[in-house]
């Protein structure tokens, strides 16, 4: 009986010993660029967008919760679905100018996840200028001076 016992206890000390956990690293949120800079943007010239391409370099499905803009003039839209292991997905950004003061701007983003991070930032920048869209004029090709 102590025999058995102990050729029992032995034998299962290896398989106890030899059994190996594969670990999940988790979901990753890889940007390509984490910053956009939209120039001079007339005040009255419409909606400027961006988008930001991004990577799920995790081994599980990375799952955006929510996107938190800085400021109203802001708006974000982004994929709903997971992104899976190695997939893509882009997270598009609309400035309005005209909901903003004139002057320097520099907005941040906010992307909430299941990734290692947690919260990423990404953010975009530019200067609102006073007044309307500059006109175009279409010429036969002889140089106009504007003043």
């Amino acid at each position: 009986m102590k025999r058995f016992l102990l050729l029992f206890i032995l034998g299962c000390c290896p398989v106890a010993g030899g059994t190996a956990v594969a670990q999940s690293r988790g979901a990753e949120l890889r940007f390509a660029e984490t910053n956009h800079d939209f120039g001079d943007v007339p005040q009255k010239g419409g909606e400027q967008t961006c988008d930001f391409a991004f990577t799920n370099g995790g081994d599980v499905p990375l799952v955006i919760t929510r996107v938190v803009t800085s400021c109203s003039c802001i708006r974000a839209s982004y994929p709903r679905r997971p992104v899976a292991p190695g997939g893509s997905g882009t997270i598009r950004i609309v400035y309005e100018p005209i909901k903003s003061a004139p002057g320097a701007f520099n907005k941040v983003i906010q992307i909430y996840s299941n990734a290692l991070s947690k919260r990423d930032v990404i953010t975009v920048q530019g200067n609102s200028l006073e007044g309307d869209a500059p006109q175009k004029i279409e010429t036969d090709g002889t140089k106009v001076k504007i003043r």
